[in-house]
């Protein structure tokens, strides 16, 4: 928490500073309402978060191109704010504004694309929309076997997710597959004692008896 309050000193003393000096639609401006904003998302203030990134957001929408790269990381802020307050509904809307830039700037297997899509696919399971949810994890399954080593803990974990996923729609044999898959990654690169290993080795005993 002492570090989120100098950080959140450090930026109001910019605020101050930038009112003054600025005209109330400069660039700098929102990006400091932004880094308020985020530092109030990290302590878990959702409401003041919120009110600080539409006031970014205001600014940016009057002084940015539609696609721009910033706002693809407001929209995904405002997001996960809404994702953390439960709003579900609402946090899928500007997932959806932030990966729609994404897309038009990068190609199929960028990174930022597997990060926006698997922010969109766990609201889905969030939303208990098992179906739409595996649909999103899949198109980041693909990115990450191309961009990531076989053995890399992201992969382990969306392959967690997946597994759950068909757990959750009742499609057991597949879900064993890759809960295997996660659970193979994380022995090769974790240490034995890690409590990630003992939780997939406990998923893949329930499915088991499931099937």
């Amino acid at each position: 928490m002492g570090d989120h309050s100098k950080a959140l000193s450090s930026h109001e003393k910019a605020l101050e500073i930038w009112q003054q000096t600025l005209p109330s639609n400069h660039r700098d401006l929102a990006t400091t309402y932004n880094n308020i904003g985020s530092v109030y998302k990290d302590i878990g203030e959702y409401s003041k978060a919120l009110s600080y990134y539409e006031k970014a957001l205001e600014v940016f929408q009057k002084t940015l191109p539609s696609n721009h790269p910033d706002l693809a990381i407001l929209y995904n802020n405002i997001g996960s704010v809404y994702k953390n307050m439960g709003e579900y509904s609402k946090a899928l809307s500007f997932y959806e504004k932030d990966l729609e830039i994404w897309q038009n700037i990068f190609t199929s297997n960028q990174p930022i694309l597997a990060y926006s899509y698997n922010n969109i696919g766990c609201v889905y399971d969030n939303m208990g929309e098992y179906s739409k949810a595996l649909l999103y994890y899949e198109k980041v399954l693909e990115i990450y076997q191309k961009t990531l080593p076989l053995d890399h803990l992201d992969l382990a974990n969306l392959n967690n997710n997946i597994a759950s996923m068909y757990d959750n729609m009742g499609e057991y044999s597949k879900a064993l597959l890759y809960y295997e898959r996660s659970l193979d990654i994380k022995q090769r690169v974790l240490p034995s004692t890690n409590p990630s290993i003992k939780t997939v080795t406990e998923s893949i005993e329930i499915v088991k008896k499931k099937l």
